[in-house]
């Protein structure tokens, strides 16, 4: 796998060293049944997938610059289509010490634009366990379209209902070109909680009462 780098997040290929961080948080109730496997048992278990991991060169390691630690993972692994186009399924996990900071979203918006940009990959497909609204939210936050739902075999607890969604390259491509031609004010302020935004409303909602106050006293 090719490295990859974000602001604040690392993609690169796993290393037999990975194993106390792949146990750390493979190892949690919340972490592998949303993703429909058991939690690990012992780092014997973990040290197992990352031989794995290695051996398929499908998924990467996922490394949280701040700590240098490896706290979830990201893979494209390939997709069987009829049609005969080059599709991947896209497939992450993030420990849930780090959820609620955008971490997967950023990760998983980079390995897209590495198929589309720098592979032959034509579609990519994706799915969540129907009640995982925060894969959902990930999902739906990097442009994917709802396909349809299905039954999906899990290892930790049968016929579970899954979610289907899927990306073809030219929708990649049409989203590229609208973030291109709209405005984008992160220079400015990083969201309505910014500091600066609230200054700024504050003194705009001041600015607006003084020209209030100084019409009612020409119409009086």
């Amino acid at each position: 796998m090719k490295r990859l780098e974000t602001k604040r997040l690392i993609l690169r290929e796993w290393t037999i060293d990975d194993v106390d961080d792949l146990f750390e948080y493979a190892k949690l109730d919340t972490v592998g049944p949303n993703a429909g496997w058991k939690p690990h048992h012992n780092k014997s278990e973990s040290k197992m997938i990352l031989e794995r991991f290695m051996a398929s060169g499908d998924t990467w390691a996922l490394v949280f610059k701040p700590e240098a630690k490896v706290i979830g993972s990201v893979g494209m692994h390939d997709f069987q289509d009829l049609s005969g186009k080059k599709v991947k399924s896209l497939g992450y996990v993030l420990s849930t010490y780090y959820e609620g900071k955008g971490l997967m979203t950023e990760a998983c918006l980079m390995a897209i634009r590495y198929m589309f940009l720098e592979t032959d990959c034509d579609m990519i497909r994706v799915s969540h366990f129907v009640g995982n609204h925060k894969s959902q939210r990930v999902i739906e936050k990097c442009g994917f379209h709802f396909l349809k739902e299905d039954d999906y075999q899990s290892m930790d607890k049968g016929i579970k209902r899954s979610r289907l969604y899927e990306m073809t390259k030219t929708e990649y491509f049409k989203m590229e070109e609208f973030k291109m031609s709209t405005w984008n004010l992160d220079k400015l302020y990083l969201g309505f909680n910014d500091e600066n935004f609230k200054k700024d409303l504050e003194h705009f909602e001041n600015l607006v009462d003084q020209t209030k106050s100084k019409n009612q006293d020409f119409t009086s």
